[in-house]
Order: C-alpha cells, then structure tokens, then sequence
C-alpha cells in the first residue's frame, strides 16, 4: 500500500515553506507583529455557510462526551479582533483553521490561513496591502479593481443590486446554469449561483482582481454603506435593519475579494464595529441555518464584548495559504499542495 505517502511533492513542499518565510518577512517588513490566538475556543462565527467542527473539553477522560464544548475555529477573526480591542494595531496570524463538510479541489477541511488586521484603515488602504500581498508572494502586478455590480454587469449583463430574483432565475436560465433545487426567492443563493458559474471563472485570469463592494445582504462582519448618506451617523456603520431594501443600490458591504486565475484567494472587510448590530446578524444567520435544517450556533461571545468596550476603526484580510501555493506552484488542487490532504490525515 502506498497511502502512507504524502499527496504533495517534496519541491513543492520546499516553495511552500519558502513561502511562508515571504509572508512573514513581507509583513515584518510592514511593521506587524506575528500572534497566535486559540484554534480551540467557546466562541464560533455564525454564518449559514460555514459550518464549523466542534469537540468536547471532558470534565473526566472516562466520559469523554461530557463536559464544555468548544469549536474549531473557520478563521482566527474573533481571538485577533480581541487582540485589537485590547490595544493591538497591526497583528498577522499564520493559523490553521477548519471548516467542516469542505472537500474538493480548492477545499479541504483542514487548511492554513494567513489573517491580518490593520487599526486605521479603510476599505480602500486595506485593498492596496492585499494587492501588495499578492504582488510580493506571486509576483504579479497591481491588482484591478472592479465593484461586485461592475463585474455582474460585465459577465452576466444584469445589476445585481437591482435585479429581480426572477431576473436572476431568467440570467442563470440563460447561461445555461443547472440550478439546485429549492432555491425560491432565496435571492443572496441566486447571486451566489450565479457569481459562482458565470463571474468567478473570468476573474483575475490576466491580472488579479479584487472585487469590491459587494450585496449588503452578504456583508458577515462587513460594514455597510449607503452613498447617498456620505456623512453618516457615529462610526458610519448602517444597521441592515434599518435599509428598506438591502439590495437596492447604493446600499453596499465594505467587503472585497480577490481573485487570481479565477480562483478565490482573500476575502476582507472594513471591519463592523457595532455590537449590536452583530447580534442582529447573529440571529438572522442562525434563523437561516435552521431554516436549512443545521443546528443553530452560540449566538454570544466574547468578541461582542471586546466590541461593546472599543474595537478600533480597521480592516482585516483573511488569506487561504494553501490556495497560494497551488497558484504558485501551477498546481490544479490544494491535495499537491499539502503534506497530507485529507483522505490521507
């Protein structure tokens, strides 16, 4: 038998730790401190497509099922933003992270991520040190910028902040896109179908792109903003509560994504702020995993209360490394680029 050996070869091991010596060499060189925070924790990100794995801190080794539960965590977000409420500016994490149900050529439910989070800038410095992430590890050149609607318009032809979901129905009809079933008038699954098969493949295949701007029903810890409200009220945050019609521009989530040779890399946000807020996504994020049959989350946390007593003005990049690599290494899927992918673990 030969399941013992490694899915990834030894050179590619070898560019992989060069690699993440570049990381932590480019953002020494930017003046952030490396940290650790925990991959076990009481607290848990709730959003209705990551599912996270969970384990028992047993009172008693004999009954291993009884005792504290506590998550595998999908991101380092929460420990770091604590980090920041607590004085932190500029904080980089090189963290495995775990997302359960996730396998495929760009999935495995064990995977490293590189995090980051930077106290003072907006959406716009947040971008540009993505793009010069990218820049530094792949050597390609300055990211393109593009809106969500912009590249919806580009490779669909529909706005999606306006269109009907019987438009977006009639668009995935269209290009031809076998639907799953029980999508309804589920209309953030139609945008999601849709970016899926007819956006994504285009991006970032001549230069990287980062998409920006995205729905305001898909902002997770994304503030949201309205343009037509510059000054805005307090820390210029918009509760989805308050918006008539979250899909209506110009109601957007400070949110972006980055995209090199049609593969997702990093996903970043100018960071909510409001406490109270998060409690709303909370809930409305367990109301929709119930709704598809998972199992509600710990709604309270001790991020919440690192919010309620000051989380600093930031934007912070959640970077898959193992994605990186594959990029780097013209690997077609992450199992060449790890060690042991999970059919060998």
């Amino acid at each position: 038998m030969s399941d013992f050996l490694p899915t990834a070869s030894l050179a590619t091991l070898r560019l992989r730790a060069e690699l993440l010596a570049r990381v932590r060499q480019f953002f020494a060189e930017q003046g952030f401190l490396e940290v650790e925070t925990p991959i076990l924790s009481a607290d848990v990100t709730i959003d209705r497509h990551l599912d996270p794995m969970s384990t028992v801190l047993a009172d008693d080794p004999r009954t291993p099922d009884v005792g504290r539960r506590l998550w595998l965590q999908t991101s380092p977000e929460f420990g770091m933003k604590r980090l920041l409420a607590a004085g932190a500016t500029a904080i980089y994490q090189i963290s495995r992270a775990f997302r359960n149900s996730e396998v495929g050529l760009l999935h495995n439910p064990e995977f490293t991520m590189v995090e980051w989070y930077r106290a003072g800038d907006d959406m716009a410095a947040g971008m540009m040190l993505l793009s010069e992430v990218c820049q530094t590890l792949l050597g390609l050149q300055e990211a393109e910028r593009v809106s969500f609607a912009g590249a919806f318009q580009r490779h669909v032809g529909i706005d999606p902040h306006t269109a009907t979901t019987a438009e977006l129905a009639m668009a995935a009809k269209q290009n031809g896109i076998a639907v799953p079933a029980g999508l309804g008038d589920d209309r953030a699954g139609w945008l999601n179908v849709l970016l899926a098969e007819c956006v994504e493949p285009h991006l970032g295949q001549v230069t990287p792109i980062i998409v920006y701007d995205y729905p305001a029903s898909q902002a997770a810890l994304a503030k949201i903003r309205i343009d037509e409200r510059p000054s805005m009220l307090g820390s210029g945050e918009v509760s989805l509560s308050k918006i008539r019609s979250p899909y209506s521009s110009p109601a957007v989530a400070e949110r972006f994504e980055l995209y090199v040779r049609g593969v997702e890399l990093a996903n970043g946000y100018h960071e909510l702020l409001d406490a109270a807020e998060l409690r709303r996504r909370n809930a409305a994020a367990n109301a929709a995993r119930v709704a598809q049959g998972k199992p509600a989350l710990p709604e309270e946390s001790r991020l919440l209360a690192a919010m309620e007593s000051g989380l600093p003005a930031c934007t912070g990049v959640a970077l898959g490394f193992d994605r990186l690599v594959m990029l780097a290494a013209g690997a077609k899927s992450l199992a060449e680029v790890l060690a042991f992918s999970i059919d060998r673990a």
